[in-house]
């Protein structure tokens, strides 16, 4: 244990002693979680909305209306015809285009079918399908609204003869009640900040090591293997553990989430992520020579592919089911799951044993072959 301790003090002195690594390790994490947590906002509102009135009645001005006092859109243009309201869209100035054809007050009037056309961006994907969704929404609601005006005009005698119909739906989200995505995407970034830190800065220090002769020297002395691997990732644990806790008060201070659920297993199952994301570094260091080899195998043959395909930004039930399978041997994605449970759910362990069992499985599984690689190349 003293070995082991004096390596540790080791790697904690050469953190000090480098000025620029050591506030970006406390800082960077920060100004992640501020910067992703208000940018990171799947929300969509205030979307530009060009205007065809082609009928000018009381009809089209109260459609036109239902619109604007929705929130969701603001007007961006007011156009003669259709061809500028797709000009609108082509020149980026509109994401969606309300055109109203003549006679469209007139067909409402006469109890026709109203034909409306709604013009979208589909180069922004997300945000087109949303838009037209709350389009929808918006005329389905003013077509119902004009037909409880049809019925309350109509003769009570008549109306009795109608059978009423109506559904009553309770709609309540659970855990997450404003369906903010920000709620969704801050426990996330928790998770990311965590892997990125463990993950680089483990092979980062390894690789220094090398390029610097020092791990050679520490080869030749009474060291064991053990001790050297122990002592090596020890800090780092450490440092995620300060991290872990500097990244919940600022999300709390920052965006009002804090963690619901037991602290005690939030920073149980971090450990146990830390296993895979440690071992993921140590491996890197093994295959690595320059610590620009050891960043750039790290982001783009390990972190990359876990951010998208671990559920950070895109639903896994989404991606075809070759891919589905495929996630099942990333640790980000039963993390995430845990996380966002103790954000926003509060779960206890009892409802997380699935991924813990999981995370346990991969973190042995990848720090064991890690070590052995390790250790082989040190003898």
């Amino acid at each position: 244990m003293r070995t082991i301790a004096f390596i540790i003090r080791k790697e904690f002195q050469q953190l000090r002693r480098d000025r620029r690594l050591l506030p970006l390790i406390f800082l960077s994490p920060i100004l992640q979680i501020a910067l992703l947590g208000y940018a990171a906002n799947m929300d969509v509102k205030d979307i530009p909305l060009a205007v065809c009135d082609q009928d000018h009645t009381a009809e089209s001005r109260q459609l036109v209306s239902s619109f604007l006092e929705s929130g969701s859109y603001v007007a961006s243009a007011y156009v003669p015809d259709a061809a500028g309201a797709e000009r609108s869209i082509e020149e980026g100035t509109s994401s969606l285009a309300l055109v109203i054809p003549p006679g469209f007050g007139r067909d409402l009037a006469g109890r026709r079918t109203a034909p409306l056309q709604l013009l979208a961006d589909g180069s922004d994907s997300q945000s087109a399908a949303i838009g037209l969704t709350y389009a929808t929404l918006i005329v389905s609601q003013a077509q119902t609204a004009r037909a409880a005006q049809r019925l309350a005009g109509l003769d009570p005698r008549v109306l009795r003869q109608i059978r009423a119909v109506q559904v009553d739906p309770a709609v309540r989200a659970l855990y997450n009640p404003t369906l903010a995505s920000r709620n969704f995407m801050v426990p996330g970034v928790l998770a990311m900040i965590l892997m990125i830190i463990t993950t680089i800065l483990t092979s980062l220090a390894i690789v220094k090591e090398k390029e610097l002769g020092t791990l050679e020297q520490l080869i030749v002395t009474p060291i064991t293997p053990r001790q050297l691997i122990i002592g090596k990732l020890a800090p780092f644990v450490i440092i995620s553990l300060v991290i872990i806790t500097v990244v919940m008060i600022a999300s709390f201070l920052l965006f009002g989430i804090g963690v619901r659920g037991s602290l005690l297993v939030l920073y149980g199952l971090s450990l146990l992520f830390m296993l895979s994301s440690l071992g993921i570094g140590l491996f890197v260091s093994t295959v690595s020579r320059t610590q620009q080899q050891a960043m750039m195998i790290a982001m783009f043959f390990f972190m990359m592919p876990m951010l998208i395909l671990s559920g950070f930004v895109f639903p896994i039930e989404s991606m075809p089911p070759v891919i589905q399978w495929i996630t099942y041997i990333f640790p980000l994605r039963y993390y995430f799951v845990i996380i966002r449970g103790l954000f926003l759910k509060g779960v206890s362990f009892a409802e997380l044993w699935r991924e813990t069992a999981a995370l346990a499985v991969i973190g042995i599984v990848v720090i064991a072959a890690s070590v052995l690689r390790f250790r082989k190349r040190l003898e």
